[in-house]
């Protein structure tokens, strides 16, 4: 199993970035998978999930800047950010299974990641 992040860069406030990531080694359409971010000195956070029937579920820290969707053809998940701000500088992940409680681990071994930095 394999999950390989990419699409990070440096970016001004008020830009856009789209990520992608794409899994190997498993019935991706079987997954519920999220998008997860850890800015330095902080844990690991989920802020976006998307069900295996393409229901999404936002933070509200990113919510209606956001959009996360699905292919599953393409064994591809993806992170759509608009009007990024500095708070959202962090290494982003994804992962299968994501659960809003952190009560349960994600389901798979992470990527790693790529780097999304907010700055003038």
């Amino acid at each position: 199993v394999q999950l390989v992040e990419s699409g990070g860069g440096l970016v001004q406030p008020g830009g856009s970035l789209r990520l992608s990531c794409v899994a190997s080694g498993i019935i991706f359409s079987t997954y519920p998978m999220g998008w997860y971010r850890q800015a330095p000195g902080k844990q690991r956070e989920l802020v976006a999930t998307i069900a295996t029937g393409g229901l999404t579920s936002y933070d509200n820290s990113v919510k209606g800047r956001f959009t996360i969707s699905r292919d599953n053809v393409k064994s591809t998940l993806n992170l759509r950010m608009n009007h990024l701000r500095s708070e959202d500088t962090a290494v982003y992940y994804c992962n299968g299974y994501p659960d809003w409680s952190g009560a349960r681990q994600p389901a798979l071994d992470w990527g790693q990641g790529t780097q999304v930095t907010v700055s003038s």
